[in-house]
């Protein structure tokens, strides 16, 4: 396929460069000299603006900052550029009543969209293994599919439109949960004279077990290889978490919804980000303590 990807960030240079390896021809855009120069040595055709790489475009591919940068990419630049017929795969993390606002307007156009935001982080879309939350029609997730498992190990219908941020946005603030609360454990375990591997030994296969203890340690040294052992460089930055927890609380605000455990996590990201720590990863919230 023709695909035009705009956004070559961190997340969207790996991804970009999987769909060449697939065999799909990606027509790419970014406002960076440097991305574009990464992308064209990865196998992608470069151009100097959204209009030109959409331009006879099958699939149109996004992964930028925030929404209010989607809405204006989409309805300024691809609605009514691309070819009828192009898909339209938005892969940002963003606000749900904007994905929804957005796909709206490209379906009032005769377009097909989907909001697919992705689970997996840089290594994963380097490595092709995302995961993609979608949401969408059940024709628009069948077309869109194809080019996402390209991109990613899974590939999720979540519903109609904008519940791919829905699910985003609530997995992550379960993620924040977590992790604030392993971090608590260790050290209150350190604390009262337990050695830190002796309590992931014990708590890593008991009820305490979760993800962020045994996938991603926020302790050097225990467990499998993490960010904490490369002193929290790398992962999932803490700026890029709190983004997501604060999309977290809007949603909550907007559907009344009781979420004392997430707006505990996001005030402490808030004041761990706020301490000028945004660079590192998510699990240096350990330091804190």
């Amino acid at each position: 396929m023709k695909i035009a990807f705009i956004g070559l960030g961190n997340m969207g240079g790996g991804m970009a460069a999987n769909l060449v390896k697939a065999g799909h021809d990606v027509r790419a855009f970014d406002l960076s000299q440097d991305a574009l120069t990464a992308a064209k040595e990865a196998g992608c055709g470069v151009f100097g603006s959204i209009g030109e790489a959409v331009t006879g475009a099958e699939a149109v591919v996004s992964m930028l900052p925030n929404g209010a940068i989607v809405k204006g990419v989409y309805t300024d630049s691809v609605i009514g550029t691309a070819p009828a017929g192009a898909i339209f795969l938005d892969c940002s993390t963003i606000d749900v009543a904007t994905a929804r606002d957005v796909i709206g307007a490209a379906e009032s156009d005769g377009y097909e969209m989907v909001d697919a935001p992705v689970s997996g982080g840089i290594a994963a879309a380097n490595g092709g293994t995302l995961t993609f939350m979608v949401g969408g029609t059940q024709s628009a997730f069948d077309r869109a599919k194809p080019v996402l498992e390209a991109m990613g190990k899974a590939v999720i219908h979540a519903g109609d439109s904008g519940n791919g941020q829905a699910a985003k946005i609530c997995n992550n603030m379960l993620l924040a949960i977590h992790m604030a609360g392993t971090c608590e454990a260790f050290q209150m375990a350190e604390k009262l004279g337990l050695d830190p591997q002796t309590f992931y030994d014990i708590s890593s296969v008991s009820s305490g077990q979760n993800w962020s203890m045994t996938s991603y340690c926020p302790v050097p040294g225990v467990g499998p290889q993490s960010p904490s052992d490369n002193d929290y460089q790398g992962g999932f930055a803490t700026a890029l978490m709190l983004k997501d927890l604060r999309l977290a609380m809007e949603a909550a605000d907007a559907s009344d919804s009781a979420v004392p455990m997430g707006a505990r996590a996001a005030a402490l990201y808030e004041d761990f980000n706020g301490a000028g720590n945004g660079g590192l990863d998510f699990s240096a919230l350990i330091k804190t303590y």
